[in-house]
């Protein structure tokens, strides 16, 4: 009888320690998904800044006689593509199917504006308007802070996805409704260093006749083809 009663106080305490410890897990998960989250949400909102700029930038750029149409028609296409995109901003994507998309569009977004950028630096007088100015320089730094809140979710997620298939936890994560959360893949291309042209497709000239014509000190106007659409 006695022997009876200590392996069930036995069974009992083990069955504490497993719910207790379970409970700390939970816990951690819980705040884990929710930074997750949280940094889903500084993702969406980084994007959504740089889509509020657009229709300021297309106008401002409507305004250059005889500008390109072709690239301000890229640009506009691809902020409508990056609209049709619905994820929800309140909660990190479980499906990678639909964050690649997200990510396909984004891309191509930023693709066609930094091929805009580059077909103004034709246009010196566009360039010099104050508020493309303060357009671009808005762009520039969205961009930037797309970068670091994308590297900020990833880690999010890596730690996130690491603590769940750990051992116990593993065991009833998935039970619980904690699974895996996918990333941001790198962007196609960047590790391509973009060609570089100068004088804006003057035709280069020779070694001998540029040593000659060249000023001592003088730096050649400079263009910056993009890469291939990322």
């Amino acid at each position: 009888m006695k022997s009876a009663s200590a392996i069930l106080g036995v069974i009992v305490l083990i069955i504490c320690v497993v719910l207790i410890a379970g409970c700390g897990s939970y816990n951690k998960l819980i705040g884990l998904r929710q930074q997750v989250d949280r940094s889903w949400a500084d993702v969406q909102s980084v994007y959504q800044r740089r889509a509020d700029l657009i229709p300021n930038l297309v106008k401002t750029v409507e305004g250059a006689a005889n500008f390109e149409k072709t690239t301000l028609a890229e640009v506009v296409k691809a902020r409508q593509q990056v609209s049709n995109v619905k994820l929800d901003p309140s909660s990190a994507p479980t499906d990678p199917q639909a964050l690649k998309q997200f990510q396909q569009t984004q891309d191509a977004l930023s693709g066609a504006l930094s091929r805009l950028l580059v077909v103004v630096e034709r246009y010196p007088d566009l360039k010099a308007n104050a508020n493309f100015q303060a357009l671009q320089t808005q762009l520039e730094g969205t961009e930037n802070r797309i970068a670091v809140e994308r590297r900020k979710f990833n880690e999010t997620v890596q730690a996130y996805n690491t603590a769940i298939q750990r051992m116990p936890t593993a065991l009833f994560a998935g039970m619980l409704g904690f699974h895996p959360r996918p990333y941001f893949s790198a962007r196609e291309g960047a590790d391509v260093a973009p060609e570089v042209n100068f004088n804006f497709g003057a035709p280069a000239p020779s070694p001998s006749s540029g040593a000659q014509n060249s000023a001592p000190g003088a730096s050649p106007q400079l263009e910056a083809n993009p890469p291939a659409a990322r």
